[in-house]
């Protein structure tokens, strides 16, 4: 289900906490008199081998260790567009990893792999999570998703392009976004007017922002898929009219993905696109003197408010570690070790202690735009067992929506959509 989510008043204060890596490879025991290796699999949130989030889970391991001497982490860390295939081979070979950290969870529920959370998490632990993303992660009433870290997503544009281009103020509709652009092409040679990626790293939650800013949505309150509604056809039909035939964008976009184009932005190749906030410190660091803006909307049709995405964590039980996995998961949600990862890579934290001392930190201020989207945010349908799938066919094909037929594009995914929430809701 697309639900919308309201943040509690509290939240929204500085609820700097929008989707994020922590995952165990495999686990083997009876090391070393007794000994327990605990395997976690991680995303990646860094754009090179220097921001990787290896060096992160480095050092939470040599701490963790260093504290518990019978328990040993293995931790891999994989590009989102790998890690699901790779733990998909793992499984398969039965070689399940223990933790697992990436973009949803509710396949590995319905495959009956996962610890609820309450198996696995101290009273403390659990207590701390903001109520919004504890209810996100749960599936029929218990909770089997751990919220890692949150995001949501603004439109960065390049301000010293909009100034050569003779644009005074950021679009905050779809004609004017458009117009920008088209400006921004006769004016500022050399450039991509509008980043738009709709490759696999990206293309959910890409795609995703401008069917809300069109007055669709990826799924209905109860849970039906509708990804080839009539307003999506109508905004693929925009999108590849308006952008893509008229080379405001790049030539295929459903094969760039949001790394490369989060580096053209820091490098001024790109002058507008939707950005989470680690895009904030790549920008800074490229000395790009740059805004951010609400998501534009179709004229007077399209949602307020932003995607929220939160990226999880979550427990295997295929290897038995449960305890080991419950001290392991206590240390690595300790507040410190959160605003760590939250500070390195600029996101937002999903946990209240964090959160309480990020939103008093006067460093963290340009945080709260994003905590303001997350307001009146709609997200991803974690909680169904087929979105694993559905999120995949939509990395794979949703681009080729803005360069071919979107109708037969779009029907194709909400066919196939049908059929896997058909297969797994038996």
């Amino acid at each position: 289900m697309n639900r919308r989510v309201h943040v509690p008043t509290r939240v929204l204060g500085s609820v700097l906490a929008g989707a994020l890596a922590l995952t165990a490879v495999g686990a083997c025991g009876g090391q070393g008199g007794g000994t327990v290796t605990l395997k976690l699999v991680a995303a990646d949130y860094g754009e090179n081998a220097e921001t990787g989030s290896q060096h992160y889970w480095g050092d939470i391991v040599k701490a963790f260790e260093a504290a518990n001497p019978g328990i040993r982490v293995s931790v891999e860390v994989d590009s989102w567009t790998e890690i699901g295939k790779k733990v998909e081979d793992m499984i398969a070979a039965g070689k399940s990893p223990d933790l697992l950290q990436t973009g949803g969870f509710a396949d590995q529920v319905a495959a009956n792999r996962l610890y609820p959370a309450s198996d696995v998490l101290s009273v403390d632990t659990q207590a701390d999570f903001l109520d919004t993303f504890a209810h996100a992660g749960q599936v029929l009433g218990t909770q089997y998703g751990i919220p890692f870290v949150s995001s949501s997503r603004v439109l960065f544009y390049n301000k010293a392009m909009f100034r050569q281009a003779g644009i005074a103020q950021p679009p905050t509709t779809w004609s004017e976004l458009r117009q920008d652009a088209e400006k921004i092409k006769a004016k500022v040679p050399g450039v991509t007017p509008y980043g738009l990626p709709l490759g696999p790293e990206e293309a959910p939650a890409e795609s995703m922002l401008w069917t809300l800013s069109g007055g669709g949505s990826i799924s209905d309150d109860v849970g039906n898929y509708t990804i080839d509604s009539t307003q999506n056809q109508a905004t693929f039909n925009w999108l590849k009219a308006n952008l893509v035939s008229t080379g405001l964008t790049y030539p295929d976009p459903g094969k760039m993905n949001r790394t490369p184009v989060f580096q053209d932005f820091a490098t001024g190749k790109v002058a507008m696109l939707n950005g989470h906030p680690t895009l904030l410190r790549m920008a800074t660091g490229g000395n790009i003197d740059f805004g951010t803006a609400p998501i534009p909307k179709k004229d007077g049709v399209g949602r307020t408010g932003s995607l929220g995405v939160a990226d999880w964590m979550m427990a295997f039980k295929a290897n038995g570690h449960k305890n080991e996995i419950k001290k392991f998961l206590s240390f690595v949600y300790g507040r410190d070790n959160q605003l760590k990862f939250d500070e390195q890579y600029n996101l937002l934290p999903v946990t209240q202690d964090a959160f309480d001392r990020m939103s008093t930190d006067p460093k963290h201020a340009d945080l709260k735009q994003f905590a303001v989207g997350l307001g009146n945010a709609s997200f991803y349908p974690f909680g169904d067992p087929a979105w694993g799938e559905v999120s995949n066919r939509i990395k794979a094909g949703i681009g080729q929506a803005v360069t071919g037929d979107p109708k037969q594009v779009l029907g194709g995914l909400q066919d196939a959509a049908v059929k896997e929430a058909a297969r797994v809701r038996k």
